[in-house]
């Protein structure tokens, strides 16, 4: 087995472990392939919340090993400080403060002096959140209720866009609460975010969901118009089911255009009580705001056809395995993972509940909507069309 990834790890297998953690790869196959425990690999990668160390270069002007292994045989050899300097090409100034910082010119040793330096050079900047409690408390404030770090550093920049002190980027926020040796944000917030991770996870271990299902008599997303598309007019929205403990689901639905979310409650999962639920719906909504339903192929819409005759609007359905093509819906899922966790009993929930919930989330800026927010989107358009 080779060296433990831990307090005495070296260098070169720290940065396997990093290399293979950007690369996507799992925790337990980095410890597989490193031949380590995944419990060491853990604890190197959780003590920087997941981001990966920035490298470190020596700068231009700072000595090298080279030139302090010069420095330690010359004075072996009873060479002047200035002679030092000048075979160098260094000031005499420089050469002196090096001797004198490592002990003097009997005790200096060149391996000593380099381990010195970058230790010394590893000075960390101030974080911005820690020399701003202000700052700090509003973000927290924020994150509590659920906002995103990168809605709240554009939220701070619209907001407060001309006082310096208090403007914070997204990275400096998910750093300040994955990297608690920061001291600034607590650990407990985290559980406001999206994720619910303890740390940062990159982009390239991402997974997709399963195939669900094949239905009969079903128009493909390809035929849907252009206008649902390309979200060139509101009305057509993306749907999907949230599963929770015990069989228990409710719908969701998303206006493609402005993004505005309802939440249906559902007496169980079958075909029947999903279409009834969601005629009701629809039949609530402004006349004109429902023109076409994309789903997956879940048999929860088996009684597709159905629904179309009662509400006069089109369903389409995604390809098997293509969840992106609900891109919206897929992503308001997990938004709503903030809310309703995996392993809640969603049976317990109220429909008022549920509005409440999706009142807070059409509530919250979006980047996509220019950090509007889709309620405010949403009805624009009902002003328009009643």
């Amino acid at each position: 087995m080779r060296e433990r990834v831990g307090g005495m790890a070296s260098p070169e297998v720290r940065g396997e472990v990093w290399a293979c953690w950007r690369r996507g790869d799992r925790l337990s196959d980095i410890a597989h392939s490193l031949g380590v425990r995944a419990g060491s690999v853990y604890a190197v990668l959780r003590a920087r919340g997941g981001f990966a160390p920035a490298e470190r270069r020596r700068a231009a002007r700072a000595l090298a090993l080279g030139e302090r292994e010069e420095i330690s045989r010359s004075l072996s050899a009873g060479l002047s400080i200035r002679r030092i300097a000048a075979r160098l090409g260094r000031a005499a100034s420089t050469i002196s403060r090096e001797i004198a910082r490592n002990g003097g010119a009997a005790a200096y040793r060149a391996a000593a002096a380099e381990a010195r330096a970058w230790r010394v050079a590893a000075r960390p900047k101030p974080c911005r959140l820690a020399e701003q409690p202000h700052l700090a408390a509003l973000v927290a404030t924020k994150l509590a209720q659920r906002w995103s770090p990168q809605q709240i550093a554009r939220w701070l920049k619209q907001d407060h866009g001309t006082e310096a002190a208090m403007q914070v980027s997204h990275e400096t926020i998910y750093k300040s609460l994955f990297i608690q040796a920061r001291g600034v944000l607590r650990r407990e917030l985290t559980a406001s975010l999206r994720s619910r991770r303890p740390m940062r996870r990159p982009r390239a271990a991402q997974g997709r969901r399963e195939l669900r299902g094949d239905l009969a008599q079903t128009v493909s997303i390809r035929a849907r118009p252009a206008e649902a598309e390309d979200r060139a007019v509101p009305g057509h929205w993306e749907g999907d089911l949230l599963s929770g403990k015990g069989n228990t689901h409710i719908a969701t639905l998303v206006e493609r255009w402005s993004r505005y979310v309802v939440l249906v409650k559902l007496a169980s999962r079958q075909s029947e009580d999903v279409v009834d639920a969601l005629i009701a719906q629809a039949r609530r909504l402004p006349e004109g705001l429902m023109r076409s339903l994309t789903w997956d192929r879940g048999k929860e819409m088996a009684q597709h056809r159905r629904f179309s005759l009662a509400t006069d609007v089109a369903v389409y359905f995604c390809d098997p395995a293509s969840p992106w093509q609900r891109g919206s819906n897929e992503n308001t899922n997990g938004l709503l993972r903030q809310y309703l966790p995996k392993g809640t009993d969603l049976s317990v929930y109220s429909q008022h509940q549920l509005d409440q919930i999706a009142d807070e989330l059409n509530g919250r800026p979006r980047m996509t909507l220019h950090w509007d927010n889709p309620a405010a989107t949403f009805f624009r358009a009902v002003a328009v069309n009643t």
